[in-house]
């Protein structure tokens, strides 16, 4: 397990194969299943609390609970035969040994924030294993790290660090319901990813359930494993039960700001500057874009766009540097707020000024919504037309929501090759798209009609994107990119979907998958699939 694959010749076969794992209920056997579960879990911690079947009154709620977008949850028809809400390390090695032995797919949750619904969703008999009870953060100061359970949320682990120290911090996401265990193990980014760069980046240790229910850490796991679950879905490798993190350092005040910009006022000259300016700045700032659609008041639609700053460091100093990189914003001093890092974290996820820090123990969304989301990556910049194309599309949406985050710093100086996350050097700027709505009154008709309206979106954005690939974001999931049935393996469509997230890294993702799930028991519709091999002397 521990054996570099640089030392080892291989010899790629690239054929079209279709392996069906679980493809009938006549393969399953849920009696057995629920009678193996107690004889590989912890008998201190008895695994019955923590099976729900669908006998359980609560079974549909805890389902429903943690699957934020709504147009998952509710046009899939499928259910798992139970959903296994892990009090301890134990249970959840029982549910992969037990689910593997008696023929069922396992689907791992955390936050719930799947934007396809694969971590709750499947199209044969699988099983929830559900991580959001095991969330202890355990922050250790004097050695700058903590370890972080899968099931914590972002908010979580932001509140116990600051509970610790007023001058540390963690590069991570701006929602604070979103589940560690996947958010981190895609990328996870954040508005110090400029500074620090991605959350997997700041990794240095992890705990791993491996196919055969064994716990595996960085040593035990070897360095290509470590390697594919920082940026490559530890989904299609294991379970992660946690991450061990290298805090960093922040100042005990930083500034934010948020500024809206009209048409009118020349929002479309500033995206372009934006473009140029936001990529090139200290580490230290970091500017998002978040244009939106309006009403203008005549019975007619326009567009704004908010700009969004993070400095690490007080106001005067982000007032120099500012009117100095880009005085086209005409940023005034009354635009600029103070406040300690854990508070920022408040303001970035949208929460009012003045809410106490004790929202980001919170665990769970409470505002969901029916969405389609989807992302690009753009290397050069785009000039005015393209911005003006994205305004024309959004204008003819009701609700979307797009943001727009710059790259350079110290996502430029890390290497594609260093983590399975590759999207590095060369970008400018990240884009997610998401076309949301509140109600699905026509049903499966509304829904098509809003993803409809996404695809056509994302095919006007084409001429100004990455391209050959066109590139994407694991964390930001989109079946559109590609997605196999469950329970098969296909390279061809593997590698249409694999590239988009993964670029040159996927190769080694398959080689890596090889190694430690060869049988491909961990995989949903855009997994890593083994890599077929013959090693040679």
């Amino acid at each position: 397990m521990k054996a570099s694959i640089s030392t080892i010749s291989t010899v790629l076969i690239f054929v079209s194969l279709s392996i069906s794992l679980v493809t009938s209920n006549d393969t399953v056997d849920f009696d057995s299943f629920l009678r193996c579960l107690p004889t590989h879990s912890n008998p201190l911690v008895p695994i019955a609390d923590a099976i729900l079947t669908p006998k359980n009154s609560s079974f549909e709620y805890i389902y429903q609970l943690r699957a934020s977008n709504l147009r998952t949850l509710l046009s899939s028809t499928s259910r798992p035969v139970a959903i296994i809400t892990a009090l301890h390390p134990s249970h959840a090695q029982a549910t992969v040994v037990c689910a593997k032995r008696h023929g069922f797919q396992v689907r791992i949750r955390s936050g719930g924030h799947d934007f396809e619904g694969l971590s709750y969703t499947c199209d044969v008999p699988f099983v929830i294993l559900d991580m959001f009870n095991l969330h202890s953060i355990n922050v250790d100061i004097e050695s700058e790290t903590a370890w972080v359970q899968a099931g914590a949320t972002t908010g979580e682990l932001y509140y116990r660090i600051a509970e610790k120290s007023n001058v540390h911090g963690f590069p991570s996401g701006i929602s604070t319901t979103v589940g560690i265990g996947g958010h981190f193990s895609g990328g996870g980014y954040g508005f110090l990813m400029r500074k620090y760069g991605l959350f997997i980046d700041n990794v240095i240790d992890a705990q791993l359930i491996d196919v055969n229910g064994r716990i595996l850490n960085r040593e035990s796991m070897g360095e290509d494993v470590f390697w594919a679950i920082r940026g490559g879905g530890a989904t299609s490798f294991g379970v992660i039960l946690s991450w061990r993190i290298k805090l960093v350092r922040v100042p005990p005040r930083v500034t934010v700001f948020t500024v809206p910009r009209t048409l009118e006022q020349g929002a479309t000259d500033l995206v372009y500057r934006w473009q140029q300016v936001a990529p090139n700045l200290p580490k230290d700032i970091f500017i998002r874009l978040q244009p939106q659609p309006i009403n203008n008041g005549s019975n007619s639609r326009t567009v704004r766009v908010l700009f969004f700053g993070h400095f690490l460091g007080k106001t005067n100093r982000l007032v120099q540097l500012m009117n100095t990189n880009f005085p086209e914003l005409g940023l005034q001093k009354s635009d600029y707020s103070e406040m300690s890092w854990v508070e920022s974290t408040v303001y970035w996820a949208g929460f009012p000024n003045g809410t106490s820090v004790d929202v980001l123990l919170d665990r769970v969304r409470v505002n969901r919504l029916f969405s389609k989301t989807k992302s690009d990556y753009y290397k050069a910049v785009i000039p005015k037309q393209g911005p003006e194309t994205l305004w024309e599309a959004m204008i003819d949406i009701e609700d979307i929501m797009v943001q727009m985050n710059p790259y350079g710093g110290r996502m430029e100086e890390i290497l594609e090759s260093e983590t399975a996350f590759a999207h590095r050097g060369g970008n400018l700027f990240m884009v997610m798209y998401m076309v949301l709505w509140s109600e699905s009154e026509g049903g499966i008709d509304t829904a098509a009609r809003y993803v409809e309206l996404s695809r056509k979106l994302y095919s006007r954005m084409a001429p100004y994107a990455s391209r050959n690939p066109r590139e994407a974001f694991l964390n930001y999931r989109d079946l559109d990119v590609g997605s196999k049935e469950s329970s098969e393996i296909d390279f061809e469509i593997a590698k249409e979907y694999g590239i988009k997230y993964f670029r040159n890294n996927f190769i080694r993702l398959t080689s890596v998958k090889a190694m430690i799930d060869p049988e491909n028991f961990f995989e949903n519709q855009q997994s890593i699939p083994p890599l077929l091999m013959r090693v040679t002397q």
